[in-house]
C-alpha cells in the first residue's frame, strides 16, 4: 500500500444500490482529491417495469463520473454473481476498461455473458480463490466467505494507509447452507481485532426482526411437502439459488419423482455450477419432451418465472403457450420464492391464471418454502459485534431501510452511522464520516440494443401515449401560409366520441390563423390537445407539421 500523506482522503461513492434495492454499484477512492486511485465493487442492473418503464428491459447506473476517472480506475471486483451485482458489467465495461476480479463461480457466470456479448477477448477476468486477496495500488483487498442465496458471496475487507473497511456485499448468518462455505466468523472476528474504520453494509431486511432462516430447513420442509403430493408438480425458484435447485432434486428424488429444467436459466445455472464444482450429486434431468411422457406422480419441474416474469417458463406454462409442458386440474406450483417489491401485479396475475386451470398454488404463506438470502435484525447485530466498525455505513436498501439500519446500528453503540444515497460521496475518516459532495448519478436504460439516459425523455413519452393516446395533424399550405386541402388528421387510442370534436377543433383553428408555419402549427396542437380535453378528461400527446405547395 502507499504511504499515507497528508493530503490523502478515503472516501466511498454509492452509484447505484443506495436509496433502492438493485442495481449495485459501489466506489471507493483513495489519495489526494485530484489525484484518487479508484476501485469498484460491483455492477449490477435493476429490471425494467412495463408501467413505469415501458419498453425498458434493464437499468443500469450512470457511470459518467467513472469515465471522468477512468486512467485512475485500477479494477473492478465483484462480491457474487447476483444481476443486481454482475448484470451491467458486459453493458458497462467498455467504458470502464480496467481488469474484473471474481471468485470462480461468479467468474463462469460473467464470462457466459461476455461470450454472449462478444467481449471474451477484452475484459481480463481475473479468478480469485475462495479467501484470497487482492492488491490494487493503495487497496488491499481480502475476500472472506459468508452466506447469501447463491454459491461464492464474498465480504471484501478493505485494507487502505487510512484504516479498513469492510464492504458486506449480500450476506445472511446460515449456519446450514447446504452447499458452499459457511460465513468465515473467525476471519471476521479476526478483522474486528484489528479495527475496522467503517462498515458498508447490506440493509434489505433492516426492518425484520429476528434471523432470515436457514437453507437446511428450507430443504426439509420441501422434502415433507413434495413426498405429500399427488399429481404433476412444478416449483418455481431463483435460477441462482443453488442450494435451493439442489433441495428441490433431493426432494425429487426423496418421492420418486424425475426431474426436468424448464427455462434457459435454469440449464445455464446448473451448468455453471457443475463447471465449478457444485451440483456434484444432482439428480439426473430428463428433457422437457422426455417429462411430457412421464406419468403425473413422477414427474417434478423445476421452473424459471418465480416473478411472473411474461416470457419465463412458468408464464407460458400457465397460458398454454409451452410446447411441451402442460399443468392442469389436481396439479401443484410451489412458489419457493419471496415476491420482489414492484412485481407483485404480475405474479397475483400468473397465480390466477394456474388458478384457473385447476392448479393448486403454494406460496410462502401457505408453506415453509423459502428463506431470504439477507440478514434481518439479530444477524446485523451479531455481525456488528464481531466487526466493530467505528462508523456504520447502509447500502442495499430503499431510503426506509437504509434509515432503519443506521438507527439499529446506533442502538448497537456504533459510534457514527450515516445514511449517503447514490451520488453522494462520504469522506471515510478515523475522525468521522461526512458526505463532503455531490456527484453526477442518474440512470441509463438499455432501450433495446442502445443505453440510453433516463433524462432523454423516452419513457416518459411512452408512457403519456400509453395514458392519453396520440393525434397527428399534417397541414397543406400555400404559398400565401393558408390551407391548401382539409387537415390531415391522425389519431391513435383514443376512443371514436373523441375524434370528432378533435377534427372539428383542428379545422377551425387552422382556418382562423395566418402567419408563420410554427405559430400555426403551435395553434392547432393546443387546439387538439383542448379538444380532446374538453370531450374526454385527457390530454393526449399532440404532433403537428406543416407541408408547403
Amino acid at each position: 500500500m502507499m504511504a499515507n500523506n497528508d493530503e490523502a482522503e478515503l472516501v466511498f461513492l454509492p452509484l447505484g444500490g443506495a436509496g433502492e434495492i438493485g442495481m449495485n454499484l459501489n466506489c471507493y477512492g483513495y489519495g489526494p482529491e485530484r489525484a484518487r486511485k479508484w476501485i469498484v465493487i460491483d455492477c449490477g442492473v435493476l429490471f425494467g417495469r412495463e408501467a413505469v418503464t415501458p419498453g425498458i428491459d434493464l437499468i443500469m447506473p450512470d457511470i459518467r463520473f467513472l469515465e471522468e476517472v477512468q486512467k485512475d480506475l485500477l479494477g473492478l471486483v465483484l462480491t457474487h454473481g447476483h444481476e443486481d451485482h454482475i448484470g451491467a458489467v458486459t453493458h458497462l465495461w467498455p467504458r470502464l476498461r480496467c481488469p474484473v476480479y471474481a471468485t470462480p463461480f461468479t467468474a463462469r457466470l460473467l464470462e457466459r455473458k461476455l461470450e454472449e456479448a462478444g467481449l471474451e477477448s477484452r475484459v481480463k477476468v481475473k479468478i480469485v480463490p475462495l479467501g484470497g486477496a487482492v492488491t490494487l495500488g493503495p487497496f488491499a483487498m481480502e475476500f472472506i466467505s459468508i452466506t447469501h442465496s447463491i454459491p461464492e458471496p464474498n465480504a471484501v475487507a478493505i485494507r487502505t494507509p487510512l484504516g479498513t473497511i469492510l464492504h458486506t456485499g449480500d450476506w445472511k448468518i446460515d449456519p446450514d447452507p447446504q452447499l458452499g462455505e459457511v460465513t468465515d466468523d473467525a476471519a471476521l472476528r479476526r478483522l474486528g481485532e484489528e479495527g475496522v474504520l467503517a462498515m458498508v453494509c447490506d440493509s434489505t431486511n433492516a426492518l425484520v426482526n429476528g434471523e432470515s432462516g436457514s437453507e437446511g430447513e428450507v430443504r426439509r420442509s420441501l422434502i415433507r411437502l413434495i413426498g405429500g403430493i399427488k399429481g404433476r408438480i412444478a416449483v418455481t425458484a431463483f435460477a441462482s439459488n443453488v442450494a435451493r435447485l439442489q433441495s428441490v432434486g433431493e426432494a425429487a428424488r426423496a418421492a420418486n419423482r424425475e426431474l426436468v429444467l424448464v427455462g434457459r436459466s435454469m440449464h445455464n445455472m446448473v451448468n455453471c455450477a457443475r463447471d465449478t464444482g457444485y451440483l456434484k450429486n444432482f439428480p439426473r434431468v430428463l428433457t422437457e419432451e422426455e417429462g411430457a411422457d412421464l406419468p403425473a406422480d413422477h414427474v417434478l419441474y423445476l421452473c424459471t418465472g418465480s416473478q411472473g416474469e411474461p416470457r419465463a417458463a412458468l408464464s407460458r406454462i400457465a397460458s398454454g403457450n409451452h410446447p411441451y409442458v402442460t399443468l392442469s386440474d389436481g396439479d401443484t406450483v410451489i412458489f419457493s420464492s419471496r415476491i420482489i417489491p414492484g412485481n407483485e401485479l404480475g405474479i397475483f396475475e400468473l397465480q390466477n391464471q394456474l388458478a384457473e386451470r385447476g392448479v393448486h398454488v403454494l406460496t410462502e404463506r401457505d408453506h415453509f418454502v423459502h428463506v431470504s438470502g439477507h440478514p434481518a435484525r439479530d444477524e446485523l447485530a451479531q455481525m456488528y459485534s464481531w466487526v466493530k466498525p467505528k462508523i456504520a455505513v447502509p447500502v442495499h436498501g430503499e431510503l426506509r431501510h437504509l434509515t432503519e439500519h443506521a438507527r439499529l446500528a446506533r442502538e448497537l453503540q456504533i459510534p457514527q452511522a450515516i445514511v449517503a444515497t447514490n451520488g453522494q460521496m462520504v469522506r471515510l475518516a478515523p475522525n468521522g464520516a461526512e458526505i463532503i459532495d455531490e456527484t453526477p448519478s442518474g440512470r441509463l436504460f438499455l432501450d433495446g440494443r442502445i443505453l440510453v439516459h433516463e433524462d432523454d425523455g423516452y419513457s416518459r413519452l411512452r408512457r403519456s401515449l400509453g395514458f392519453a393516446g396520440f393525434i397527428g395533424v399534417t397541414l397543406v399550405l400555400d404559398s400565401r401560409g393558408r390551407l391548401a386541402t382539409d387537415p390531415a388528421v391522425h389519431i391513435e387510442g383514443i376512443p371514436e366520441t373523441v375524434h370528432g370534436p378533435v377534427r372539428d377543433a383542428v379545422v377551425r383553428a387552422a382556418s382562423g390563423k395566418r402567419g408563420r408555419d410554427d405559430d400555426l402549427a403551435e395553434t392547432v396542437r393546443i387546439a387538439a390537445r383542448r379538444a380532446a380535453n374538453d370531450a374526454w378528461g385527457k390530454k393526449p400527446i399532440v404532433r403537428v407539421q406543416t407541408v408547403e405547395v
